[in-house]
């Protein structure tokens, strides 16, 4: 028997005549079952190419190349114990050709231009928000609210507000805390600072800092609301 699954135009297929050779169907049935999904499957074009096929007399005959998902449609009115074996080693022949192309090496010199190009615009996308995680994970101290805002693009008083709308924390006399279901997880210190008012007498006010990692669970939090810190903000 030739190869289940072969690679056509970067991408795994199997043609009518293999499946009609593998079911034991006439190819003429197999040809007939796949016209007729043409008329009720809306991306049939992204399934099933229809070609020009050499029977085993090397004659051209009509024919069709179908990739995963062609197969599997295909194949859902096929029953029977062998037709079940034969559904299984064409979905092992599938992953297992996807994989090689996965992993496929560039033959020509703009396939390898290509695929560098890509490569290139993956890592600067990823690369901002590499470099913003790392400089935060690489700070062991505390951070103000403040300069969480500004990498943020927002004033203190904004991003303040923005957390308290999230439901982060809330305002209690001068001092911003977390709620309950936040303050036992290590994301922040309150701190007693020095200053005096108006009226010349000094006093101490608390100010909540931010721990590493409740600089990384805002980092999470934001992003998953599609915040993101203005480095990694796209134009």
């Amino acid at each position: 028997m030739n190869e289940l699954v072969i690679m056509k135009d970067k991408q795994a297929v199997t043609s009518s005549l293999q499946v009609a050779e593998s079911f034991n169907k006439n190819h003429q049935h197999v040809l007939r079952s796949i016209d007729g999904l043409k008329k009720d499957v809306s991306n049939f074009g992204q399934m099933f190419i229809e070609t020009n096929l050499p029977d085993s007399y090397g004659r051209n005959r009509r024919g069709y190349y179908m990739n995963r998902d062609g197969f599997t449609l295909l194949a859902m009115g096929f029953t029977g114990d062998k037709a079940l074996q034969f559904k299984l080693k064409y979905i092992d022949a599938f992953n297992e050709m996807e994989q090689q192309v996965k992993f496929q090496v560039p033959s020509t010199l703009p396939e390898a231009l290509r695929l560098a190009a890509d490569q290139a615009e993956k890592i600067s996308v990823l690369q901002p928000k590499a470099d913003y995680t790392d400089k935060m994970l690489a700070n062991p101290g505390l951070e103000t609210t403040s300069v969480i805002a500004k990498n943020y693009g927002y004033s203190a008083r904004e991003f303040n507000k923005l957390l308290n709308g999230l439901g982060i924390q809330y305002k209690q006399g001068k001092t911003w805390l977390l709620y309950a279901k936040y303050q036992d997880k290590g994301y922040t210190h309150v701190e007693p600072y020095g200053y005096t008012n108006s009226d010349g007498i000094d006093k101490v006010r608390n100010t909540m800092k931010w721990t590493q990692k409740g600089q990384r669970f805002l980092y999470d939090f934001l992003e998953s609301k599609g915040i993101m810190p203005k480095v990694e903000q796209t134009a």
